[in-house]
């Protein structure tokens, strides 16, 4: 079954082909300005794969809130004219074939559940990490989306008084309090520009990374210890860090041993699929939701 997968970005739409799993005739283009550019620029795409591929049906990663049963994306998002509204029936009727639609990090998350590095696994938690924190999980071998469509939301957790997951356990936002404390402007440097400064013994920089690693630590041991996945599997621009694990593994031994919690410990691995993981999770939902007769 061939799959044409898109993936609504707040600056571009990504797309690609999928089967007999291999990710194909990938592509992008800028996100319009409107739903009516949106839906000509996707039908384009549609018409031009058309002549060349099998399409048996297409694969939406989306943000915000979908909610699958009322057919409608809720929450807010950074592409505001895809709310609100039965999305899937215009695209339904857009593309004269089955739609599918899933939110972008619970479809970053599928990938690695169905096809990367939490296959074979059934109790899984996937953290993104980004700008901000996002995420997805996986209770005995499904989706586990939470009663009002929020499970993943891991960067809503406070860490430390007011601040959260997401304002304290990224890159990003280290490199932004880091630029911040210098008086700077906060894209002065970015996140792999301050972990180089702290390798060569910038002390404020060493500080700011050293804070980094303890927040990141403390939230997957958060959701460690109240999910009590399998396995935790990193996500976004950070997975690539060198040493991400060993940083992390080191100080989630010392706050185990500190609670006493020594039964075992947590299994934390990076994903395996980047910049296609949006895509290739759309494509899988897709086939799940198929499978299911949804």
């Amino acid at each position: 079954m061939g799959i044409l997968a898109f993936d609504f970005g707040g600056s571009a739409v990504k797309y690609g082909y999928w089967e007999l799993e291999t990710l194909t005739h990938k592509g992008q283009f800028t996100t319009p300005a409107t739903w009516r550019e949106m839906k000509a620029q996707l039908s384009s795409v549609f018409q031009q794969l058309s002549q060349e591929v099998a399409i048996n049906g297409v694969a939406f990663s989306a943000p915000g809130v979908v909610n699958s049963q009322r057919q409608v994306i809720e929450g807010i998002s950074a592409i505001p004219y895809i709310h609100g509204f039965d999305i899937y029936t215009e695209l339904e009727e857009l593309f004269g074939l089955p739609v599918a639609m899933e939110n972008d990090a619970n479809c970053a998350g599928m990938a690695e559940f169905y096809e990367g590095a939490a296959r074979g696994y059934q109790n899984v938690a996937f953290v993104v990490i980004g700008t901000g924190v996002g995420g997805a999980m996986f209770t005995n071998g499904e989706l586990n989306k939470g009663a009002h469509l929020y499970g993943g939301e891991f960067g809503l957790m406070f860490l430390n008084g007011e601040h959260t997951f997401s304002t304290l356990g990224t890159a990003v936002q280290m490199a932004w309090r880091y630029c911040e404390r210098k008086g700077l402007d906060k894209n002065t440097f970015s996140g792999k520009e301050v972990f180089e400064l702290a390798e060569n013994d910038d002390p404020l920089a060493q500080e700011e990374v050293e804070s980094f690693y303890d927040y990141l630590t403390k939230g997957l041991f958060s959701i460690q210890f109240s999910f009590d996945p399998e396995v935790i599997v990193l996500g976004g621009g950070i997975s690539a860090k060198e040493g991400l694990l060993t940083e992390i593994n080191q100080r989630m031994k010392k706050l185990t041993s500190h609670f006493g919690l020594n039964d075992f410990d947590p299994l934390i691995t990076l994903c395996e699929y980047r910049n296609d993981a949006n895509l290739i999770g759309a494509a899988a939902n897709y086939l799940a939701q198929q499978e299911a007769g949804k």
